[in-house]
């Protein structure tokens, strides 16, 4: 697990940097207008080039001399980027020569040490091309000449980015379970961390990170090793918020691309907010292990026992896909339950990387799919032969049927719904693959290449056959987590009418029954 690399524009106003990074992200993340300064605040998108991903952010433009509010705003946006970028890339405009503003942002480029690119945009034709040798003065090496409207040059400016990328330090597996402490500011991460660190059966190494990295704390507790991943470091180095906001984004995304479980904490007073759920979603995205802790339970006035019950439902109703994320009340000053949140965290992470027993897998999923079998399309009935657990950490499930493209995706949740009521997938996000193709036993060489690299299972077969889409496209399809009896029909009746509920006017909600928690039972009466 490494943490991607992070490739920074930067320039004065009216440049094109907003124009560049949409056109590199093929998006139109960045306003675009022809009025300097339009770009207040910085973007940060990912991007694959060639096998090699990478993060591309855009600043506001560098403006040194003025005065003016908005400008010391977007000044100390860009100073950041510069502290926490890899890569620079200085955009200057052929239209207007060498400016400056170049020369200052050239003299600061080159104090970094970091690897950079000095590019020359606007760069429309040959004859323009003619005139880009004078901003070899800036004394950045060869400059290069792109057209962000157009695309010209782009995709070679984008390998001379590849080349420039450093070899990020991949994290030591043998280290321990690596947990990410994630949040928004002031939710109490650096208060749960000490809670971890201070109890007397911890023997603490701590290894400090840079000021770009989230932090690293590796622990022992009870015999096993954690990697405690906390982005609590993070300081208020200006006053703008939306610097803190963008800084605590960058660092918490780190967390999460080195992490292999996600503690998200959150305050009871205002619950899951937009940006926890984003967060969260995130962290789905890329398959980690998630969990929700309610931290400051002891602020909570007037408790009752299904104070927490409730509080969860809340929580739970504004992420109803993601039902399967467990929840834990505790609070870091006091103490109470503190400890159980690296309890849940191995759960989850042994839930994460375990491997299904094949048969078993294949008779509960067939089975379901026997007594609801998908309805037919356009005449077709769509006929399921086999399932197979194609990875692990995270979990990889692939379905073979006849007609994979015409499954929707009430049934996809119908299924995932069903695997989670067979297996203990707490806290795990599942891949779920519907496919053409043959179950073997024995190697072939008409492997499929979206198959290749993947570990196999231990069980008597593995897929190869034709992909449906891109693998990196597959959505993750999470649904309602309920332990029950796959067996019994009356239950397979309900949870298939109330799918097709939420289906049909995205108004209905999932009236589940959250299950029973050991945090709610007559011994933490007391606690509360």
């Amino acid at each position: 697990m490494k943490r991607l690399p992070v490739v920074a524009i930067i320039g004065q106003p009216n440049v094109g940097k907003s124009t560049l990074f949409n056109r590199l992200t093929k998006t139109r993340a960045a306003i675009v207008d022809d009025h300097p300064g339009v770009t207040r605040d910085r973007h940060l998108a990912r991007m694959d080039w060639n096998g090699v991903e990478f993060r591309l952010m855009d600043t506001g433009g560098y403006v040194p001399d003025s005065k003016e509010l908005f400008d010391l705003a977007i000044r100390e946006q860009v100073d950041l980027a510069l502290a926490e970028a890899d890569v620079l890339l200085l955009l200057c405009n052929v239209q207007t020569g060498v400016t400056r503003t170049d020369e200052m942002m050239a003299r600061i480029i080159r104090g970094t040490g970091k690897p950079f690119l000095l590019v020359v945009n606007k760069v429309d034709n040959q004859k323009l091309e003619l005139e880009t040798p004078e901003f070899w003065t800036l004394g950045l090496d060869e400059p290069m000449g792109v057209a962000a409207n157009s695309g010209r040059h782009t995709g070679d400016l984008l390998d001379r980015i590849i080349e420039l990328l450093p070899e990020m330090p991949s994290q030591i597996a043998d280290q321990g379970l690596r947990v990410a402490i994630i949040g928004r500011p002031n939710v109490g991460k650096s208060s749960l961390v000490n809670r971890l660190l201070g109890d007397n059966r911890v023997l603490v190494t701590p290894v400090a990170g840079t000021t770009r990295d989230a932090i690293d704390t590796p622990v022992t507790v009870d015999g096993r090793k954690y990697v405690l991943v906390d982005t609590a470091g993070l300081r208020r180095r200006t006053k703008i918020r939306e610097n803190i906001e963008f800084y605590s984004r960058l660092r918490t995304l780190s967390a999460i691309e080195t992490a292999q479980v996600c503690m998200l904490l959150v305050e009871p007073a205002e619950g899951l907010t937009r940006q926890d759920i984003q967060v969260l979603e995130e962290a789905v995205t890329q398959r980690k292990g998630v969990a929700l802790v309610v931290n400051k339970w002891d602020t909570v006035p007037e408790k009752e026992t299904n104070t927490a019950r409730k509080m969860q439902e809340e929580m739970l109703r504004n992420i109803h896909t993601l039902r399967w994320v467990p929840v834990l009340f505790i609070s870091a000053l006091t103490g109470q339950r503190a400890p159980r949140v690296l309890e849940m965290a191995e759960r989850i992470a042994a839930n994460r990387a375990q491997w299904l027993d094949p048969e078993e897998l294949r008779s509960k999923m067939l089975g379901a799919i026997e007594r609801r079998p998908p309805p037919a399309r356009e005449g077709n009935w769509i006929r399921f032969r086999d399932v197979i657990q194609v990875r692990n950490d995270p979990p990889w499930i692939v379905f073979r049927c006849n007609h994979p493209e015409m499954l929707t995706t009430v049934y996809h949740r119908y299924l995932e719904n069903q695997l989670r009521r067979a297996f203990d997938f707490e806290g795990v996000p599942i891949r779920l693959d519907f496919r053409r193709g043959r179950f073997i036993e024995s190697e072939s060489e008409d492997q499929e290449d979206t198959m290749k690299g993947v570990e196999r299972p231990k069980g008597p077969a593995v897929f190869y056959g034709e992909a449906q889409g891109d693998e990196d496209d597959l959505d993750v399809l999470p649904v309602v987590n309920r332990d029950r009896d796959l067996d019994d029909d009356d239950d397979d009746d309900d949870d298939w009418e109330e799918i097709e509920e939420v289906e049909g006017d995205g108004e209905e909600e999932w009236d589940e029954e959250v299950e029973e928690d050991d945090d709610w039972d007559d011994d933490d009466d007391d606690d509360r």
